[in-house]
């Protein structure tokens, strides 16, 4: 079996299912040749992944949770400072308690009346035309609002945010050179904006409350301020927008699933989830060993670097009954698509609102949907997310 998981055509259509089942059964740790750097570990069985992920005295987060380091030109560097993604307890623990309490489970159920609201605006924006991107016009929609919403941020400055961050998390050989970079940049300066502008006239924003944040007796500065902003805009839509929109084209891909969803939609909720297993938006994350150990028979050596393939994980037959069928009734599932440990999605709790609220709004009024043309997908050996969705479907009533 070939094996590449460096190759964006791996991923050209999805997860590459085919070089995952080979993986779990018969290198679940697997030394995986970087042609630019010293290479890593693939870890693609459940039980690996998720033990990895628990583990952050033995996995660390540092220097960065990219497949490349960030002096082999992939990445950004930022001297002392660091993206809360890159590290580890206590630190990490100190910088996630700042905005922790606006991402648990009771306020992200308050927002539900607002993103009910928000999910049926972007329905009614498409549903008389009979046909839309479905990407870009629904799917992408939703959180781009809402994450511009908690910020405190114009809802169309959401919505140019999130075409950065397509560029940020597409493959730099797919891209003109010096795009990411430039990309980030314009984050920053628009961060940058928000920083000067909550520090001067604070309000009840999540921007706001990190502006005014310390740890441990220091106020946060722009360039933490910034790091923050570019991963809350980042983390805040990616999840959502790839689930909706890969979570459709499972549908319809699996009439009977869309069918059973119009007709019983108390099932969204277990549907949601199984389809998190399914498409599992974030490929991979990575660690690095911080001393010697063993991932399933393999010797692992301080400084290695240890890759968690989430998608690989959450279609292991050893952790789940039939994987690979798509059952929307599925319970229990222990799906890791928002991965697990310290570092577990922040976002995780708005973002099942968000996909239960979107998915009913769709399911419910859009008729008879069909793709108009193939979907594009991103370019991106991180996120597994469609780019482009035509779809066609019968047109109703907004409202």
């Amino acid at each position: 079996m070939h094996i590449d998981l460096l190759d964006p055509a791996t991923f050209a259509h999805g997860h590459p299912l085919t070089q995952y089942a080979w993986l779990r059964d018969n290198a679940p740790a697997y030394w995986h040749e970087e042609p630019d750097g010293p290479g890593f570990w693939a870890v693609t069985r459940h039980e690996d992944v998720d033990a990895v992920g628990r583990d952050p005295a033995t996995f660390s987060s540092e220097p960065t949770i990219m497949i490349a380091d960030p002096d082999q030109g992939s990445g950004i560097a930022f001297g002392d400072h660091k993206m809360m993604l890159m590290m580890d307890p206590p630190a990490h623990t100190q910088f996630r308690k700042i905005i922790s309490r606006e991402f648990t489970r009771g306020p992200a159920q308050a927002l539900r009346p607002r993103v009910e609201a928000l999910a049926a605006q972007i329905v009614d924006a498409v549903i008389e035309r009979g046909e839309c991107d479905f990407v870009a016009d629904v799917a992408g929609e939703l959180p781009s609002y809402v994450i511009a919403e908690l910020m405190g941020l114009p809802l169309d400055d959401g919505r140019k945010l999130y075409q950065l961050t397509e560029i940020i998390h597409s493959a730099p050989e797919t891209l003109p050179e010096g795009a990411q970079a430039g990309a980030v940049m314009k984050m920053f300066e628009y961060a940058q904006d928000v920083y000067q502008a909550k520090l001067e006239a604070p309000s009840d924003d999540l921007a706001s409350q990190i502006v005014h944040a310390e740890v441990e007796g220091r106020r946060l500065d722009m360039v933490d301020f910034q790091l923050f902003f570019l991963l809350l805009i980042d983390a805040g839509g990616d999840t959502t927008r790839n689930l909706v929109a890969g979570g459709l084209h499972a549908l319809l891909d699996h009439p009977d699933a869309l069918a059973a969803l119009r007709a019983d939609p108390s099932l969204i909720p277990s549907a949601r989830d199984e389809l998190l297993r399914w498409v599992s938006p974030v490929i991979y994350m990575r660690r690095t060993a911080l001393r010697d150990t063993e991932i399933a028979g393999q010797r692992i050596r301080a400084g290695d670097k240890v890759v968690r393939y989430f998608g690989a994980a959450n279609r292991d037959p050893r952790r789940f009954d039939a994987p690979d069928t798509l059952d929307i009734r599925r319970s229990p599932n222990p799906h890791i698509a928002f991965g697990a440990g310290t570092h577990v999605c922040l976002g995780q709790h708005i973002a099942r609102v968000e996909i239960d609220c979107m998915l009913a709004e769709v399911v419910t009024r859009l008729q008879d949907i069909e793709l108009a043309e193939p979907p594009e997908w991103l370019a991106s050996t991180f996120i597994s997310g469609i780019r482009r969705m035509p779809i066609r479907f019968t047109p109703g009533k907004s409202g």
